[in-house]
């Protein structure tokens, strides 16, 4: 294998740009480290964080991965110390939909072939820790129930790594001596509390505190009942011990990589790890990190929730990624007419574009719109669109990551760098904590999303209620709804208005601590599409693998 440049740096290499000694780190082969959480303790935070999110994707890719990684070699060149935050890849979108998730072209992370499959083995520990405790939960109700467990209030379920639909609703316990058979299902790794935990904890003490505060059911007495009950809490620590330090790797240009934890951003709150922005700001001038999905979800979670965890800060700029496919899909082009030339589309689109620079510009921070160049677009229509996004007072660049690299996104680079010279306000969040969970589902709507109305039925109010009666009412909520859109329905493209949105279900994430609260008919256990990723990959008899 070999990178742009024509090799991979050695991860000791990589470590020592970074300022980290060979007893921080703990390699896993030639590339890849873990670094110790304790290496970034004698270091000041002082670096600057850029948030990169995007306008509501398509089936085109919008290169948000690209982006952020292409910014992190363009603004090493320009002399600022930099490292990207990622999150970590989920084989179920890698053999799906998506593929594989580490950039493309000349704006990459190696080595991308092990980074998108088992990595270091933290979805692995994940999945495992996460099993280990329902396997306890059934334990506990199949042998003593010691909590009294009816089977229709036991909230924990199982996950696995993968896009499955067969598992959405299964029966468990089925066959002599299985246990007490009822109706259960697996969710997607990346939707598992445990994911969220491991993303937000801190430390070894934090994460143990966390994974015992899941609520894994209701008592008889309609209490939560948290898994400290079933003494869990070390065991699934034990699991997760290594999978807390940061993953460190390298971008094409030989730049520090850190890509840790995988929380899918419309149905979690979609950042790497807090351990790792956190490191990468003690370590560096700048940390750019990546947020899931557009403003509506990732965007607005990292604010609302990420950025108010103590080992965070807000960021200090904001990147909007925009592509001219993306925004003619959103003024209504078909996939077969996206490379027709269409103005019309363009600035019926852009309204899209247009509610995603509202969005981060409420929260009181400076925007930059970097319209990433796909090979085929025309011209003409580009600067269309960049007149569009520059009428919307936001700085506004047309780049090029996939074909040149850190080069390609040099002007945007600048910008941030001039952007964080400016005094910052302080952040306008969505709501305050102490707002009702009601009252904060409609200031997201209403000023997120740019609903009409909220429909919260009297059975979803009745479980609101009950959360706030458990001492939960504090937290912020993780609103779990389709990306494709601003509302809860996909198929509402560009800006909808006046519609409104209903919903569906809301669950308590205590150790996450967060509120989860489901729109529309999101789904936790993702499926395969008709032509899965998977069938494109190949590997032949000496290993090399292509395709993902």
């Amino acid at each position: 294998m070999s990178d742009a440049n024509g090799g991979f740096m050695r991860i000791e290499q990589i470590a020592e740009k970074s300022f980290l000694r060979s007893s921080d780190i703990i390699k896993y082969g030639e590339y890849i480290a873990k670094v110790k959480l304790s290496a970034s303790e004698r270091f000041e935070k002082k670096g600057r964080l850029v948030l990169v999110t995007a306008m509501n994707p398509t089936p085109h890719g919008e290169g948000k991965t690209t982006v952020s990684i292409g910014l992190v070699d363009a603004l090493n060149s320009l002399g600022k110390r930099s490292a990207v935050v990622l999150r970590e890849p989920s084989l179920g979108p890698v053999f799906g939909v998506k593929g594989g998730a580490t950039g493309g072209g000349k704006s990459t992370v190696f080595p991308s072939d092990e980074i998108n499959l088992h990595f270091t083995g933290d979805i692995h520990a994940v999945t495992s820790a996460h099993n280990l405790l329902a396997a306890l939960v059934d334990n506990s109700y199949s042998r003593t129930n010691i909590s009294h467990f009816q089977p229709k209030d036991i909230f924990f379920h199982r996950v696995i790594d993968m896009n499955d639909r067969a598992l959405r609703k299964i029966v468990i316990g089925v066959g002599d001596d299985s246990g007490q058979i009822r109706e259960s299902k697996f969710e997607i790794t990346a939707a598992s509390e445990i994911m969220a935990i491991l993303g937000l904890s801190k430390n070894i003490d934090d994460l143990k505190k966390r994974l015992g505060n899941i609520i894994i059911g209701e008592s008889a007495d309609n209490k939560p009942v948290l898994a400290g009950i079933l003494e869990s809490t070390d065991a699934m620590a034990i699991l997760l011990k290594n999978a807390l330090n940061p993953n460190l790797v390298q971008t094409a240009k030989n730049n520090p990589a850190f890509v840790h934890t995988g929380p899918f951003a419309n149905i979690a709150h979609g950042t790497a790890s807090v351990n790792a922005a956190d490191m990468a700001q003690r370590l560096f001038d700048f940390a750019v990190m990546e947020a899931g999905f557009g403003s509506d979800l990732g965007g607005e979670k990292f604010f609302d929730i990420v950025s108010r965890n103590e080992n965070m800060t807000p960021p200090d700029a904001v990147v909007i990624v925009a592509t001219l496919r993306a925004v003619k899909h959103h003024g209504g082009v078909k996939t077969k007419d996206i490379l027709n030339k269409d103005t019309e589309a363009i600035v019926k689109g852009f309204s899209n574009l247009e509610k995603h620079i509202e969005n981060m510009q409420s929260f009181k921070r400076s925007v930059i719109v970097v319209i990433n160049k796909f090979k085929d677009d025309s011209d003409e229509e580009l600067d269309i669109l960049l007149r569009l996004c520059k009428e919307k007072e936001a700085d506004s660049y047309i780049t090029d990551v996939y074909g040149m690299g850190g080069d390609g996104i040099m002007n945007a680079a600048e910008a941030i760098i001039n952007a964080v010279k400016k005094p910052v306000e302080n952040v306008e969040y969505v709501y305050e904590l102490a707002d009702s969970i009601e009252e904060k589902i409609k200031k997201v709507s209403y000023r997120i999303y740019g609903a009409y109305g909220i429909a919260v039925s009297k059975k979803i109010r009745e479980k609101i209620s009950v959360i706030e009666e458990w001492g939960y009412k504090n937290l912020p909520v993780c609103i779990a709804k389709t990306q494709y859109s601003f509302s809860d329905n996909e198929k509402l493209l560009g800006r909808p208005r006046n519609f409104n949105i209903e919903v569906k279900d809301v669950k308590v994430s205590g150790g996450a601590e967060f509120i989860v609260v489901y729109l529309g008919n999101i789904m936790t256990m993702p499926g395969l599409p008709e032509q899965p990723a998977s069938s494109h990959m190949k590997i032949d008899s000496q290993g090399n693998i292509t395709g993902i």
